[in-house]
């Protein structure tokens, strides 16, 4: 990668250089970037009319100065098939991230296809199917033509249901609106598939029902309420590793006092003193530090839950707060439905909760005296609650969910400055699509594929074996099932495609599976699949979606796919146009009928078709119109279009009307119920080791791209799991040692990071790593809604290794940052 080649000198950008909108394809906060092109062969210079500058650049430049970029911002991709020169660096004028860079978006264009300089070369670039005992490449009309014949040969035998699909719903590199359009279409429009599942959940849901079901959509706010928040109450999220920017340019300044400005001129007449924020987390994260070091430590309250008993913890605050009479009387009055019997239903003590949460009753009443005590003069409490993972994939998700917007709403704090009851969010949101068919709950598609259900498997961006739940068991099922159609398929004599599809159903009706991955690389679910499917990604397509904040904004296509790989919708459109074209040749007509409307040519006419056609405030937005927004678009929903500009939504609910018939907030009876899911009470009395797990900020997601980036792996070479010095010590590890994680789910493996502020015998480990799947030692018990919980899974722990070759130059240091 670009970062090893020491490069001590970089072109200048030219005053004529192209300049394209780019919002970061990675996680949910979405920076603005501007990309920079330009021929190979030219270069600007340090005047201030030769570079896009416009400065004087054989000065030195200040300190903090936008007129750089680093290598990582730096490559040669192709545009229009010729070789150009590509900068992608921070946009100052945006203001999600005011110019700030993560270690994730800073790095987008060395993290690009370039045959120049032999970056992402494992880039998936021609259809591939299986042949002579490998994946073999072949054109775009081979591939879909037998995917399309066995898909209608199932559909034929077994019905729709026999079609299991597996999808992203998010925007990002992973979807946006034209992709989730396009499959959504496909599946739920032309056909009724029921038995799909999305991302790394097991079923087709949400991870935030409750909040939906109550009629409070859960990206109601905008990242200014984090300025305005008097307290900001962070559930099981690590803001400062996973939403960097968003924390740096929003919650510090607050934090430091230095967003005063904004609040006096939102918020006239009221005291506005630096916010305090509480961390619900069984575990010291780097940005309680943070947060500590901003603030002080009179402003940070950690309560080190115990894993799993979030729900005990919000009913008492809610019967505290209640009892006190902080609550918003006239909101609750003109805007909910239920308050006083949810309040009797789930009153639950501070000296209940303590016994259950393994916090003190003094800090639990703290904490709701920071939510909810009305301030100096008897102004209320302006309370933003963040939540995330820690909570989403944990346990009771449902009611756990419900119980933390019960308090929001209790004390008024949705749809108003400074408030929000909102999750935190990992991809950028990009969902338009049909109507689901099925009902809730949906199948746990994940076990039906055990079972031996389904004879077709199509996967559009998801990696089961990295990032499903009982993973292990998982892989072993679906390898047993996809082989046999893999000999089938090798059985067969080559160019004879009438005599392949009938071996194919053949095996399937043995219980084999026939597997077609659409992705952007090769995965580990692909090496047990029979066709690959090449798709473009951010940048090389034009790509909508929005950020927590639902800000959309257009990606514009600033460089070329590699290969013949194509955007997913168009992939999903050609998929469409060949099940019309065989199931005519079956004599078929009325089922072929149902896949018209699929003559795309670009992604903005899926665009147009989609979201344009379908999604709320959806008639005002073009893409030329979202060119014109730049890199703040608009949010949404977007409401007009006026004097040239789209007009959005800076929060929601701002009127106290709210997602439901009567327009009216439901609060929710949210009862503690223990550990919910089935087996993990047992669990975790027979293994010694709570594994928690979550992201880090070098690793994006499961490593998709950064299994090729020596900057990631150098630093990573396998997933980190963070103990105790004491729990290593008694296990005779060392830091950098290799140790299995197992349990009677199955087994991992991680690498030991001494970490001081960990608890005794709880240990955090870094979830979807190719080099040790976290998911292998997680066990199939789901919620009634087919919630996987990821966060209360315990197992041994046993040393394997001493540091391995490849961990020798990985420093152990504190990742907590001090002034």
């Amino acid at each position: 990668m670009t970062f090893k080649r020491h490069v001590d000198r970089l072109p200048i950008i030219p005053a004529d250089a192209r300049k394209h909108n780019v919002t970061c394809q990675f996680c949910i906060v979405g920076c603005g970037y501007t990309a920079y092109s330009w021929a190979i062969n030219e270069q600007g210079g340090t005047s201030p009319s030769d570079n896009t500058f416009g400065v004087d650049l054989s000065k030195q430049q200040a300190a903090m100065t936008p007129n750089w970029y680093s290598p990582s911002m730096y490559n040669i991709v192709k545009q229009d098939g010729k070789d150009v020169h590509i900068v992608i660096k921070p946009d100052p004028g945006c203001v999600v991230n005011s110019g700030l860079g993560s270690i994730r978006g800073a790095r987008m264009a060395e993290e690009s296809f370039s045959e120049a300089r032999s970056t992402q070369q494992q880039r998936l670039t021609e259809p591939m199917v299986w042949r002579y005992g490998q994946m073999q490449p072949t054109s775009w009309d081979d591939a879909l033509d037998l995917v399309a014949r066995v898909t209608a040969a199932v559909i034929d035998a077994q019905g729709e249901d026999g079609l299991f699909v597996s999808a992203f719903d998010h925007g990002g590199a992973g979807g946006g609106y034209e992709n989730t359009w396009g499959t959504g279409k496909l599946y739920f429009g032309a056909m009724k598939i029921k038995n799909i599942r999305i991302h790394n959940r097991p079923a087709y849901n949400s991870e935030v029902h409750a909040t939906r079901d109550m009629g409070v959509g859960e990206l109601n706010n905008c990242y200014e309420d984090a300025e305005l928040a008097d307290t900001i109450v962070a559930v099981g999220t690590n803001a400062l590793e996973t939403q960097t920017n968003y924390f740096l340019n929003h919650w510090v300044p607050n934090l430091r006092g230095t967003s005063m400005d904004k609040k006096n001129a939102q918020l006239p007449g009221e005291a506005h003193p630096p916010a305090r924020i509480i961390f619900v987390d069984p575990r010291r994260t780097v940005t309680v530090n943070a947060c500590e070091v901003e603030a002080g430590k009179d402003k940070v309250l950690h309560l080190p839950i115990n894993s799993g008993t979030d729900l005990a913890l919000f009913n008492a605050w809610l019967t505290y707060i209640a009892e006190k009479g902080w609550v918003d009387k006239g909101f609750i009055a003109a805007s909910t439905n239920d308050f006083d019997k949810t309040v009797a239903a789930n009153k639950t003590s501070l000296e209940d909760a303590a016994k259950i949460t393994g916090l003190s009753v003094d800090d639990i009443r703290k904490a709701a005296e920071w939510i909810a005590q009305p301030k100096d003069g008897g102004a209320r409490a302006r309370t933003m609650f963040a939540y995330e993972k820690g909570l989403i994939w944990g346990n009771d998700n449902y009611r756990t969910n419900g119980a933390l917007v019960n308090v929001a709403l209790a004390t008024g704090n949705v749809g108003r400055p400074g408030g929000g009851c909102v999750r935190m969010g990992g991809h950028q949101e990009g969902y338009v699509r049909p109507d689901y068919p099925g009902g809730k709950p949906a199948p746990y598609v994940d076990k039906l594929l055990l079972d031996g259900k389904g004879g077709v498997h199509h996967i559009w961006a998801c990696d089961h074996y990295k990032t499903t739940l009982n993973a292990d068991k998982f892989k072993q099922t679906y390898k047993k099932r996809t082989d046999l159609v893999k000999d089938a398929m090798s059985a067969v004599p080559y160019g004879d495609q009438k005599a392949m599809v009938a071996a194919i159903l053949a095996a399937i009706g043995k219980g084999g599976l026939f597997a077609v991955d659409v992705d952007i690389v090769p995965t580990k679910i692909g090496q047990d699949c029979h066709v690959w499917l090449p798709g473009a990604t951010s940048g090389e397509m034009n790509l909508t979606s929005m950020n927590g904040e639902r800000r959309l904004r257009l990606t514009e296509r600033y460089m070329d796919p590699p290969g013949q790989s194509m955007p997913d919708c168009l992939i999903a459109a050609r998929l469409a146009n060949n099940l019309e074209r065989v199931f005519r040749e079956m004599g078929k007509p009325a089922i072929a009928d149902k896949f018209k409307g699929f003559d795309w040519k670009t992604e903005e006419d899926a665009f147009m078709d989609g979201y344009h056609a379908n999604a709320k405030g959806g008639e005002f937005v073009t893409y030329e119109r979202l060119r014109a927004m730049g890199t703040n678009g608009v949010q949404e929903p977007a409401t007009g279009y006026e004097n040239g500009k789209l007009v959005g939504t800076k929060r929601l609910f701002a009127d106290g009307k709210f997602g439901t018939k009567d327009g009216k907030a439901t609060f929710m009876a949210t009862q503690w119920r223990g550990l919910e899911a089935p087996g993990k009470e047992e669990e975790s009395k027979k293994f010694a080791f709570l594994i928690n797990n979550g992201r880090g900020n070098h690793v994006w997601q499961s490593a998709y791209l950064d299994q090729k980036s020596e900057f990631v792996m150098n630093r990573w070479p396998y997933p980190f799991i963070q103990m105790n010095p004491d729990d290593m010590k008694e296990l005779g590890l060392s830091e950098g040692d290799l140790v299995e994680v197992h349990n009677d789910n199955g087994a991992t493996q991680a690498m030991v990071y001494p970490t001081p502020t960990a608890r005794r015998k709880q240990a955090f480990m870094l979830f979807a790593n190719p080099m040790g799947v976290q998911g292998n030692v997680v066990s199939p018990g789901v919620n009634e809604l087919i919630i996987p919980n990821y966060k209360q899974t315990w197992a041994d722990i046993r040393k394997i290794a001493s540091v391995p070759g490849a961990a020798r130059g990985t420093s152990f240091k504190s990742w907590e940052y001090k002034i």
